[in-house]
C-alpha cells in the first residue's frame, strides 16, 4: 500500500462566522488554501506558504492554531491550521500558484475568493472537503475557540 501524502492548509475565520474559500480554477467546487509541503518543510510552514501562494495573504506562523492531521481522501491526509482574520475584501486576493489546464495554458490554481457563511460551506466544497469541514471539524466550535476575547 503506497504511503499517503499530506496537504497542509489554513482555515481563516472572521467575526461574521464565515470561512475564506478559494474557487478551484476550472472546477465547480471551492476549497481552502492548501498544498503539499516541500521536502523537509514543517506542516505549519507549508500551510503559511501555500496560503500566501494561493491568496497573497501573509500569515504569522505563531498565530495559527494547529488542528492536526486528519483523513481526507484515499492516499491523502490533511494537516490543518486555523486563524482568526479581520474581514477584508477577498477580491484583493491573488493566486500566484499555477498549473497547466486541459488546453495547455498556465492558469492560477484559484480564480476567485469569497467569505462563505458556515452554513453554506457544504454547498460550495467538494465531497471530501465538505466531510472534513462539517463532520470531522465543527466550524462554529472552532470559531468560539478562535474569536478574540473582546469579539
Amino acid at each position: 500500500m503506497p504511503a499517503s501524502t499530506t496537504s497542509c492548509g489554513v482555515l481563516l475565520l472572521d467575526a461574521q462566522q464565515e470561512l475564506l474559500l478559494c474557487h478551484a480554477t476550472g472546477a465547480a467546487h471551492w476549497d481552502i488554501p492548501k498544498g503539499l509541503a516541500e521536502p523537509g518543510e514543517a506542516p505549519r510552514d507549508a500551510a503559511v506558504r501555500e496560503t500566501f501562494e494561493e491568496t497573497g495573504l501573509t500569515l504569522a506562523p505563531g498565530s495559527l492554531l494547529d488542528l492536526g492531521r486528519m483523513a481526507y481522501r484515499p492516499g491523502k491526509d490533511l494537516h490543518l491550521f486555523a486563524a482568526w482574520s479581520e474581514r477584508f475584501d477577498p477580491r484583493g486576493c491573488v493566486c500566484t500558484s499555477l498549473f497547466k489546464d486541459f488546453r495547455g495554458r498556465m492558469v492560477p490554481e484559484a480564480d476567485a475568493f469569497d467569505w462563505v457563511p458556515f452554513e453554506r460551506v457544504a454547498l460550495r466544497c467538494a465531497r471530501s472537503m465538505r466531510r472534513v469541514l462539517t463532520e470531522t471539524l465543527s466550524l462554529p466550535d472552532l470559531w468560539q475557540r478562535l474569536k478574540p476575547a473582546d469579539g
